[in-house]
């Protein structure tokens, strides 16, 4: 049964790749575009970790001071309480300095390496911010390649089609508007012909009178 699934999924899997390679084939342009979103989201992951470092070094620094700064006042007291006499505080004090002192020093170093690590990835944060950008300014090329070539390719189909099409059309227009012209005069024609007969004929009778 687990076979059967995983090549079900597989199947899926190789389905939507070879749809996706076919998306890519006849609109690189809206891959390229969804290729970018994607890209934008993983560098707001990105950003959100540098911040989260940033964060990690200043607790750092602060329980580094706070460790430190009990660790002197431990031997200072412990120095005090030697000078009095009081073996006891001063045991205290001893112990007291040794484990603030050792925190101390455990969060010195681990904020040394906190810094370290933000460095570094704040130096990758900013190339992959410029990859990107220079992303972002190479579609903005290539859209303005594809717009000229789309445009050149309706002005080549424009022309092409001028050479022969709409001269036909024009023709059949001409063709057409002349037809026109000729039922108009012979309706017209027509329509008077009687009107000019009677009067030819009413002039003829007036000379010969």
């Amino acid at each position: 049964m687990t076979n059967i699934f995983t090549r079900i999924k597989d199947s899926v899997s190789a389905d939507l790749h070879n749809m996706m390679d076919q998306k890519e084939q006849k609109n690189p342009i809206a891959a390229l575009n969804q290729y970018l979103r994607q890209s934008e989201l993983e560098k707001e992951k990105v950003r959100k970790l540098v911040d989260r470092q940033h964060k990690l070094k200043d607790e750092f620094t602060r329980e580094y001071h706070k460790a430190q700064d009990m660790a002197d006042k431990r031997q200072r007291q412990a120095g005090i309480a030697e000078k009095a006499g009081e073996d006891q505080m001063h045991e205290f004090a001893v112990r007291e300095y040794e484990e603030y002192q050792a925190r101390a020093d455990r969060m010195k170093a681990s904020r040394e390496e906190a810094v370290q690590q933000l460095e570094e990835l704040e130096q990758k944060y900013e190339d992959m911010k410029h990859k990107l950008k220079d992303m972002h300014l190479r579609r903005m090329e290539l859209m303005g390649r594809e717009n000229i070539a789309r445009a050149n390719h309706q002005i080549n189909l424009v022309v092409d089609d001028s050479t022969e099409k709409p001269f036909h059309r024009f023709a059949e227009m001409e063709k057409y508007i002349e037809g026109l012209e000729y039922k108009v005069n012979s309706s017209y024609y027509r329509s008077t012909f009687d009107s000019k007969i009677a009067k030819l004929e009413k002039e003829m009778q007036e000379e010969a009178n």
